[in-house]
């Protein structure tokens, strides 16, 4: 800035949530300041989330580029990146966000005709006014509500600059000194549920809960500017900002007290309670942006690139490309040829991901190159797209049979399954970047097989792999098309139960399975995993005394999801007796968001029948949620955090039987006001309820 504020300060810094939106803004006297704050943040970041940050990118100033800083980077692991130079639109975001606010600030000081020594308090007072607004990048959400899961009160906001009186202790006065001082409103305090206030005749900021406003009222700034004249104004028509890029992910949740906590300031008539502090809690995000003036610079947890320039300055994602696009020439995926007249090549890109095992571990960083099947046409790129998957009821029937029978049940993987599949179309795509050939950078790829991200692919996948099965005298159910048994002379049994790429096969006879796996690797380039460990999302242990599978992991990652993983938990994951109607509820919740809860609750009933009645029942009011309605969402969370490790556990019988069950509930649902009749059937013996015994 041109002049200082009326804190002495110069330059401003914002720290911007890519995911929420939230805002976070420090006032600096000096440029060299920055890497004080850097420090300050990464403490509080990492310590209160739970994350290291991994890397840290900024434009070229010298600020970033000290010896001291880049030491204290590497010292701490953290990668430094730099943006190009004069590239804003490289920081879409918070350019967008540095112009709202001083734009904001510019007319919060003009409408009150404050002078411009109040820039600090006005570019601060816009912060806290746009974590609050409602926002289309949040799904209209606000910011704070997006960081924090709570809708923030706003009813002790007031107009800035307007006139305060505040109440003067009667500690602090005598009985015929006035009860209140005249003050006008500069912002809302972070250190205290109450209002900042600026005393003209003291040139001094206060802070008082107990403030009464005149909002039409305005302080005669030429007055009192003629009666204590104090620093030149700024100029805020054209300040030096430049707003910056950055990252950051799975930063934890915000505390449930936020709410009754500006409940209590908004009590009052036209008088100040207290403004909310901020969260000091971080949640599930991806991105944090952080901009200063005159500077650019970011932070972030490791996280998987999105563009091709970026990941190809990483060692370990060109070794991820260079793997895919062997698989692609290993398989004989396409030609080179000129594109035919009349015809439209379809874009591709690669697309980047950090595999983990159960552990949350990292397995594989994996490369995929996908084509943009957005831009096909039907008719003309494609026409058939449907290809089966395998159902969760399938594969736990085929544990279970496992399991009575002390099967073992292992796994394999096709590589670069999609790039199996032959094409009846004709396609064309352009080279990938990184790998166009030289000299012929005008020819374009004629797709022989199908490739990742063409609508077609999957049930080219699916028929190729299908006939195969087939061909090695493979009977596929007539009612599950992804289930294949195979039997021999000797009347043994081989099972295998296909999921996209994925086969999880299980049999009577162990000679059966491993020339099952001979017969895949001699025909497809496959990874045998060995016995089955892991498989989508559901944990599988194995011994001889069962199956056990459990979502532990998963869970974990719905409750952090949703900011509850510190919830207290609680016995059961309905109230008995509860009756709740469409209609009851006073106030709509977010569809999206209520939306996400019960698809994530209903992923994991697939080994938690426990909740099955009780995401049946939530999932009816998903048209229009109410609070009451999400309020019994989050008490299914809050029975999860007490049994997070709970699963289900096959194991042998004598006898085996198909046995069924069945449970009524006469006028259960008030929306229907019919009976709830529950069926189901159970092949082999279940234990439900615990986690597993140490022997598994």
């Amino acid at each position: 800035m041109n002049t200082t504020s009326t804190g002495g300060n110069r330059y401003f810094l914002t720290f911007i949530d890519d995911y929420s939106r939230k805002t976070w803004v420090y006032f600096l006297k000096y440029k060299s300041e920055v890497f004080d704050y850097f420090k300050v943040f990464k403490a509080l970041a990492e310590k209160q989330s739970g994350f290291a940050l991994k890397t840290l990118r900024s434009d070229q100033g010298g600020e970033f580029s000290s010896n001291v800083f880049e030491n204290f980077l590497k010292e701490n692991g953290i990668k430094h990146q730099f943006t190009a130079r004069y590239t804003p639109q490289q920081n879409g975001v918070a350019e967008r966000k540095n112009r709202t606010i001083m734009e904001l600030a510019r007319s919060m000081l003009k409408a009150k005709a404050m002078p411009n020594r109040f820039w600090a308090e006005a570019v601060a007072c816009a912060v806290y006014l746009l974590n609050r607004a409602s926002s289309n990048s949040v799904e209209g959400k606000t910011p704070q509500e997006a960081w924090s899961g709570l809708k923030p009160c706003i009813s002790h906001l007031r107009i800035f600059g307007s006139i305060a009186y505040s109440h003067i202790p009667d500690e602090t006065r005598r009985k015929l000194d006035d009860k209140s001082e005249k003050c006008i409103l500069v912002g809302y305090s972070e250190k205290a549920k109450a209002y900042k206030l600026f005393n003209p005749l003291t040139n001094k900021i206060i802070v008082s809960r107990d403030v009464k406003f005149n909002e039409e009222e305005a302080w005669n700034w030429s007055e009192a500017e003629n009666q204590s004249p104090i620093l030149l104004d700024i100029g805020l028509e054209n300040p030096d900002l430049t707003p910056p890029t950055t990252s950051s992910q799975g930063l934890s949740s915000t505390s449930s007290s936020d709410s009754s906590e500006e409940e209590e300031i908004s009590r009052g008539q036209r008088r100040s309670t207290r403004a909310h502090q901020p969260s000091t809690r971080y949640p599930s995000s991806d991105y944090v942006l952080i901009t200063n003036g005159g500077t650019n610079f970011a932070l972030f947890v490791d996280a998987d690139p999105i563009m091709f320039e970026e990941a190809s300055k990483d060692e370990k994602w060109v070794k991820a490309m260079d793997q895919e696009i062997d698989s692609i020439k290993k398989n004989d995926t396409w030609e080179l040829v000129d594109l035919p007249q009349g015809k439209k090549p379809i874009g591709v890109k690669w697309v980047y991901k950090t595999k983990l095992n159960a552990q949350g571990e990292v397995e594989k960083y994996k490369a995929r190159l996908v084509a943009k099947g957005y831009k096909q046409n039907y008719g003309i790129d494609y026409n058939e797209v449907f290809a089966p998957v395998a159902r969760f009821d399938t594969i736990r029937m085929v544990l279970a049979l496992a399991a009575q029978n002390c099967w073992k049940v292992f796994q394999m993987d096709v590589k670069s399954a999609f790039l199996q599949g032959f094409l009846e179309e004709e396609v064309y795509v352009v080279q990938p970047p990184g790998y166009v050939q030289g000299n012929e950078e005008t020819k374009v790829c004629r797709l022989k097989k199908a490739l990742y991200g063409l609508k077609q692919a999957p049930r080219a996948w699916y028929s190729r792999i299908d006939a195969f099965f087939q061909e090695y005298g493979f009977h596929k159910c007539p009612y599950e098309h992804t289930l294949y048994t195979k039997k021999n002379s000797q009347g043994e049994i081989l099972i295998v139960c296909l999921y996209v790429d994925d086969l999880i096969f299980t049999g009577s006879n162990a000679q059966m399975c491993d020339n099952f796996k001979m017969i895949m690797s001699q025909r497809f380039e496959m990874t045998d995993l060995g016995l089955l460990h892991f498989f989508l999302g559901i944990e599988v242990k194995q011994n001889e005394n069962g199956i056990y599978i459990s979502q532990k992991k998963y869970a974990k990652e719905l409750l952090k999801r949703f900011r509850l993983e510190n919830a207290k938990s609680i016995a059961t994951p309905m109230e008995v007796g509860v009756k709740i109607g469409k209609n009851d509820g006073s106030t709509m919740v977010n569809q999206t968001l209520f939306r996400s809860l019960v698809g994530g609750l209903l992923y994991l009933t697939t080994t938690r029948p426990d909740l099955t009645y009780a995401v049946s029942f939530l999932s009816r009011f998903m048209e229009s949620p109410k609070d009451v309605h999400w309020e019994l969402g989050k008490r299914i969370l809050r029975y999860v955090v007490g049994t997070i490790n709970y699963g289900l556990h096959y194991y042998p019988v004598q006898n085996l039987n198909l046995t069924g069950y069945s449970d009524s509930d006469l006028g259960e649902m008030l929306i229907l006001a019919k009976a709830h009749l529950v069926m189901s059937l159970a092949l082999a013996q279940v234990r439900f309820l615990g986690p597993p015994k140490s022997n598994l």
